[in-house]
């Protein structure tokens, strides 16, 4: 058996894998909101740029249109967003929040911070948190390229 080949030597292993709980570790405070964790992060956006096209929206996430279209569409039923054709190119579909999507930013301000307090604990601080977000951006960037 090759180490490059063990489970336990693999980093994209433990970032499937993080990535997965963290998910899951979302899921019982966005119920109550009625949010899947991907609704979310399209919210996350909105919140704090208000109005976007589908395409600005997909590069902050990280998604193809393809992949974005079908939740749009589903928050669009779900009323919390509204979907209109771009004014200067009409080839665009721009998000804007509803009264409804506006409303969830403040039932869900407390989210992060529910979330990350039952992290806390002598081996895992703020500061362990901040660096492996600094870390996590850094591989992020090199897997764009």
């Amino acid at each position: 058996m090759y180490d490059q080949l063990k489970l336990e030597n693999q980093l994209c292993f433990r970032l499937y894998s993080a990535s997965r709980l963290v998910t899951q570790a979302y899921r019982p405070l966005l119920e109550p909101l009625g949010l899947t964790y991907p609704q979310y992060l399209v919210l996350l956006v909105l919140w704090e740029h208000k109005k976007q096209t589908v395409g600005e929206i997909g590069e902050k996430l990280l998604l193809e249109s393809n992949t974005l279209t079908p939740l749009l569409q589903r928050m669009e039923r779900e009323e919390l967003i509204v979907r209109t054709k771009g004014v200067s190119d009409t080839r665009q579909t721009v998000i804007e929040l509803t009264p409804k999507g506006k409303h969830l930013e403040r039932k869900a301000k407390d989210i992060p911070t529910c979330l990350t307090a039952n992290w806390m604990c002598d081996n895992l601080t703020i500061d362990n948190l901040i660096s492996c977000a600094a870390t996590l951006d850094n591989i992020i960037a090199l897997l764009k390229k």
